[in-house]
């Protein structure tokens, strides 16, 4: 039997234990592929990396420029052995990126896959109008002060900040409710902000989805419509789409729904609301 019809019948073995019913039959595959991969045939056991990363948990693409955008020290090894893959295809490297896909998964650092999330952007209205008057030391200064008024809200909400775009941040959080928490305590600390007699005002948007989780990033139409939302804010305001307004809950706010909003990239039919406490 030829190469290509043993990884040919090993894809086929693999196709049948997708289920998560299926423990036993996957574990008896993984084990014909230890055994592969311990052959001297090279094809084999390139083969057998292949199908293995298919079965294993993690982002079986793991090597591609998305999944290894970001900075961990196992993003930079998984570049450079896809560069060096792909120069020149070697068992190494198929086997070297099973390995950092495993890692991935298991460090806990990083997720792969899909997840529910409420997804939080900001940033602050007509910065880069004021940053060009005023000059990079005062720009820089402001971002300083900025980041550490919503910052620290953000992480006392359990939320995480996926990056940082210039005079803004993304963030996710587990609910809609712990991320308007803390936009909403940003927006208060924003309120002691000055810089050379400039009182910065941010804008926030908030969106309720299931986005993609690759290389440290999240990415797809969810993600996109956050930012949409946000953009569509006015400065000191809070604005969520109906999915996020769905998932709050009985809490003391006060929730009006935005009956004008037009956003290029966004659904026709979603609807957004502002949101703020009492008083």
């Amino acid at each position: 039997m030829g190469s290509d019809d043993r990884e040919a019948e090993l894809r086929a073995e693999a196709g049948e234990v997708a289920g998560p019913e299926s423990e036993g039959p996957r574990r008896r595959l993984l084990a014909r592929l230890a055994e592969a991969l311990k052959s001297s045939d090279a094809p084999r056991i390139a083969s057998a990396a292949r199908i293995a990363r298919e079965l294993l948990p993690g982002d079986s693409d793991f090597g591609d420029p998305l999944s290894t955008a970001g900075s961990d020290p196992s993003h930079v090894l998984g570049r450079q052995l896809s560069a060096l893959s792909a120069e020149r295809p070697s068992v190494l490297g198929e086997i070297g990126l099973s390995a950092l896909q495993v890692w991935e998964s298991l460090s806990g650092t990083r997720e792969t896959g899909e997840k529910e999330v409420a997804i939080l952007f900001t940033d602050l209205v007509d910065f880069s109008k004021w940053a060009l008057a005023a000059g990079d030391t005062a720009a820089i200064e402001l971002l300083r002060v900025v980041g550490l008024a919503i910052e620290p809200p953000v992480a006392r909400h359990d939320g995480i900040i996926v990056k940082r775009l210039g005079d803004g941040l993304m963030a996710v959080f587990a609910d809609p409710a712990a991320a308007v928490e803390a936009a909403l305590d940003a927006h208060h600390e924003m309120g002691r902000v000055e810089v050379n007699g400039h009182r910065p005002r941010m804008r926030a948007g908030i969106h309720f989805g299931r986005p993609r989780i690759l290389g440290g990033d999240y990415l797809g139409v969810d993600v996109n419509i956050a930012a949409r939302v946000a953009g569509a804010a006015s400065a000191g305001q809070v604005l969520i789409s109906d999915a996020a307004r769905e998932r709050l809950g009985e809490r003391p706010l006060v929730i009006r729904r935005r009956r004008f909003f037009r956003a290029k990239g966004a659904p026709s039919d979603l609807k957004v609301f502002t949101v703020e406490r009492p008083g």
